[in-house]
């Protein structure tokens, strides 16, 4: 299985025929109105937010629904089948994952979820360091710990020494942690995981890689990348219905409380002799997945693990380099758009790109292209504001916060996300170049 390095790629211009979708999603053929009369297919170019479902987990996920029943504590024929479903997706998982034998498979509500059950799970006095590049559900879940936040590299050369010299400055003998991005869900560029891993291990460090935007584009292997835990949500992977996953090392999870108190968490609930309660907390995922389980998210999230390997990742990525070879070359020759990298033109990416448009606020360019082309994009800061200030920054723009959202994300719309993946036809990117073409003017 191929991992994620640090390298170059050349821009792919793409075949002379139409590129069409490598695996079929949801929505396809969906038409809406257009302001200037009539209508058109959309254009789902948003899929770092949520990528349509795939027509294949849908269909498993329908199959399965007359079947549905409570998972793990019912007596009844349709529980013991849903359980089994439930445990045999975590195991798909696990082999999607190259997790190693000891390895769990925790199912969470989110990518979010995922790290912030890992930072309550670290023991106590962890050392912790993130990038200030990272998507703020990777930036945010450690300050209850002591953060060192990493200043932005501009290469993965420069990202491996400087994740490398601030560990080497931490004390010795204390638990170490260090998050890092597979890819970036601003800019689409990949990050060297593997050699982030060793050099974290060099200096006693455990690893935990925010996948949201890399697993639905890459291969993700556990075990080759050498990192201790991955985390990714269902819902950029195909998979609707709300289910994410924190997969990797047991020990610091089964020795920490758990990350919600409630029934399925526990082994044994007794009445103390203070008048109190004793709890006995579970072992395994269990420990950390209270509640009644969200079998039909799992059940897509199992799903859609299978159809991309399937499919094959070669064959998706060469579909994305295709399109995104369309996409850049049709940005370049327009003179007002500016694309927002960190490490530089030639960085190797997934099908993720930002840009600025002189002369137009990022909200109100993404609303024209729904209202005047049908196609959805992503405008704002993308819930990454010190990377998106600091690229924003950098092509001219203030890329100030100004009034937030109700996600926290919001402030003035400075740039436009660009992004898809298995579902999207070539004429989608390219009727995209076209409408930036005559909005730029």
């Amino acid at each position: 299985m191929t991992t994620v390095s640090s390298g170059r790629s050349s821009l792919c211009s793409g075949p002379p025929g139409p590129v069409g979708p490598v695996l079929p999603v949801l929505g396809e053929g969906v038409r809406v109105p257009l302001t200037t009369g009539g209508e058109v297919e959309y254009a789902a170019l948003d899929y770092a937010a949520s990528a349509p479902a795939l027509r294949s987990v849908w269909a498993d996920v329908a199959e399965f629904a007359p079947l549905y029943a409570s998972v793990h504590r019912g007596a009844g024929h349709l529980s013991q089948r849903a359980t089994d479903l439930f445990e045999r997706s975590r195991a798909e998982v696990a082999a999607f994952l190259g997790c190693r034998a000891a390895d769990r498979v925790v199912f969470t509500r989110s990518t979010t979820d995922s790290l912030n059950l890992l930072a309550a799970a670290l023991p106590a006095g962890t050392r912790v360091f993130v990038f200030e590049t990272e998507h703020h559900a990777a930036l945010l879940p450690w300050r209850r710990h002591q953060v060192t936040f990493l200043a932005a590299p501009r290469s993965p050369d420069a990202a491996v020494r400087t994740a490398g010299d601030a560990l080497a400055s931490a004390p010795a003998g204390v638990p170490k942690l260090l998050c890092v991005t597979g890819a970036s869900n601003v800019t689409g560029e990949l990050w060297p995981v593997r050699e982030l891993a060793a050099v974290a291990h060099r200096h006693g460090a455990r690893v935990v890689l925010d996948a949201a935007q890399l697993v639905p584009h890459r291969p993700v292997d556990v075990a080759a990348l050498g990192v201790d835990w991955v985390a990714f949500s269902g819902h950029k992977l195909y998979a609707p219905f709300g289910t994410g996953v924190l997969a990797g090392r047991a020990d610091w999870l089964d020795e920490a409380e758990p990350y919600l108190a409630g029934g399925g968490a526990t082994r044994v609930v007794a009445r103390g002799t203070a008048g109190g309660v004793e709890v006995e907390w579970a072992r395994g995922a269990a420990r950390h997945e209270a509640g009644s389980p969200n079998v039909i998210g799992v059940r897509a999230v199992a799903s859609a693990c299978g159809a991309l390997a399937g499919a094959g990742y070669e064959a998706l990525a060469g579909h994305e380099e295709r399109l995104l070879g369309v996409l850049r070359e049709g940005l370049a020759g327009v003179p007002a758009v500016r694309e927002l990298s960190l490490f530089g033109p030639d960085a190797p990416r997934v099908a993720v790109l930002s840009f600025t448009v002189a002369g137009w606020d990022g909200a109100a360019f993404a609303r024209a292209l729904s209202e005047r082309y049908g196609i959805g994009v992503r405008a704002g800061l993308f819930c990454a504001q010190p990377l998106a200030r600091l690229l924003l920054g950098e092509a001219g723009e203030d890329g100030t916060a100004g009034n937030a959202g109700p996600d926290g994300c919001g402030g003035p719309s400075q740039a436009v996300r660009v992004s898809f993946g298995a579902g999207t036809p070539e004429e989608h990117v390219r009727r995209l170049v076209r409408a930036v073409r005559e909005l730029a003017g």
